[in-house]
This record gives structure tokens, sequence and C-alpha cells, in this order.
């Protein structure tokens, strides 16, 4: 039995949930009334309030992903260097959450930064006023670093705790000391690490909706949250759809740009062990 015969099920189910799926946004983005139409396509390039929504979607899926890189890196590179015990035993506090439903952790949050929540409570017993934390682009920065952050921390782990000692070693002997050879050695090799952790942050990021929904509100509404005003509230499917073809092209480019740059780093590694 050919082995192309156990990839059915999964060609199967792309078909059903994800070619058919994205036919029927085609559809509805272009056809209106029987015809070919572009009416939808205008009203979202000629409104600044759809832009100004992109860009700010951008821009906090960015800030994010960078945080992501910042927190995650040093996080991933301590562990790498523990024994593989406990290294495990640590790697579990940021699987752990992960188990939990995503918007159970996001509304954990609301219990952290209401008016009345835990942070307010510390800061008023530690003699400080009351802060706004909810509904602010820093609450659903904060949020969305910590729900994202596992999936920064564990491919780095994984591409630096496979790394040859021996390269490591090799640059010690050669008179390298360890800020050199964290540089020059150590992260360079972690590149495939760190631009797979990228996009498994910035894709979901820029397309999230239910953290700016229940932290940040009306106040710091994304694109996502965009989408899904026009497809349930409005009741705009076309509009909506070509919204959601919008984010998808941005996507497909972010993901190509990422591909590119690892296929990149990958010859260049074989040039210089060549």
């Amino acid at each position: 039995m050919k082995r192309s015969v156990f990839a059915t099920p999964y060609i199967v189910w792309m078909i059903m949930f994800i070619v058919i799926p994205m036919l029927f946004i085609l559809y509805s983005a272009f056809i209106k009334d029987g015809q070919f139409t572009l009416e939808y396509v205008r009203q979202a390039m000629e409104s600044p309030k759809y832009m100004n929504v992109l860009l700010r979607s951008i821009v906090i899926a960015l800030i994010s992903t960078a945080l992501c890189l910042l927190i995650g890196y040093p996080v991933a590179y301590i562990l790498s260097n523990m024994k593989k015990s406990t290294a495990a035993i640590l790697s579990m506090f940021f699987i752990l959450p992960m188990w939990m439903n995503f918007l159970l952790r996001t509304y954990a949050w609301q219990v952290v930064l209401a008016d009345n929540g835990v942070l307010n409570m510390l800061l008023t017993s530690l003699g400080f006023p009351k802060g706004e934390f909810m509904y602010t682009q820093g609450a659903v920065l904060l949020v969305t670093v910590y729900n994202f952050l596992p999936f920064m921390i564990l491919p780095i782990y994984t591409v630096l705790s496979k790394i040859d000692r021996s390269h490591i070693e090799a640059a010690h002997d050669l008179g390298a000391n360890s800020i050199k050879t964290f540089f020059k050695v150590v992260l360079p090799l972690s590149v495939p690490g760190i631009i797979s952790g990228i996009t498994m942050v910035f894709i979901p990021a820029i397309t999230t909706f239910a953290i700016s929904r229940l932290i940040g509100g009306k106040n710091v509404a994304l694109y996502g949250d965009l989408i899904e005003e026009k497809i349930v509230s409005s009741g705009s499917l076309g509009l909506g759809s070509v919204l959601s073809i919008i984010l998808l092209v941005l996507v497909i480019i972010s993901i190509f740009v990422m591909h590119r740059m690892e296929v990149e780093q990958g010859n260049e590694e074989g040039g210089t062990l060549w």
C-alpha cells in the first residue's frame, strides 16, 4: 500500500475545513446578487477607519512579538544550559497554562486588571492610588505576550538544546570569551528557532480578537474585532470577507518572508560549514 494513502484523511479534512471555507469567503467578497463586484473592496480600501485598525493590529502584533523574543530567548537559553531533567520540569510551567482554554486564560486577566482586581488591591494595600489597567493598549499587549510567550520559548529552546557543544568548546579553545562565543556561535545557530518563534507568535497575534474584545474593549479594537463586527453584528458578509482576505494576504506575506529568511540562513550555514 502506498504511503500516500495515509494522507487521504488529512486531504479530506483540509478540503472540508480550509479549501471550501476559503472558496465561500472569496465568493462572498466578489459576488453580490449573483454578479461580480468590487464594491466591498472599494469600501475596505477607501475607509480610513479600516486602515487605521489594521495598522494598529500590525503594530501591536510586532511589539508583542518583539517582547516575546526579548523575554523568551533568555529563558530558552537558560533552560538549554540546565540539566535535561531540570529543564523538563521548568518547561512544564510554560506548557501547563496552554492546557487551559485560551478564553479562560484571558478571562483570568480580567480578575487581575479590573478596577477592583488583584493588582489594584495590591497597590492600595501598599498606599498607592488605583490605576486604570483594563481597556488599555498596555493591557492588551500584556495579555498577548502572556498567551503567546510559550510559542516563542519552546522552538528556541528546542534549537538551542540541539546545538553541538563541540562548536562552543572550539570557540573557547580559540580564545573567544563567553560573550563573543554567544554572538558568533550560539546566536547564529539558533536563528531557525527564532524564525519559528516569530512566525508562531506574530501570526496569531495579528489575527486575534478575543484578547482585544475581553481586555481592550472598544478602546483597543483590532482587525479581528472589525471582521467579527462586520460579519456577526452588521451582517455585512461581503465586506467582512474582503477584510478577511486582506488579513490573509498579510499572513501569507509574513510566512513567505520568514521562510525566505530561514532558507537564506540555512544556505549561509551550509556555505560556512563547507
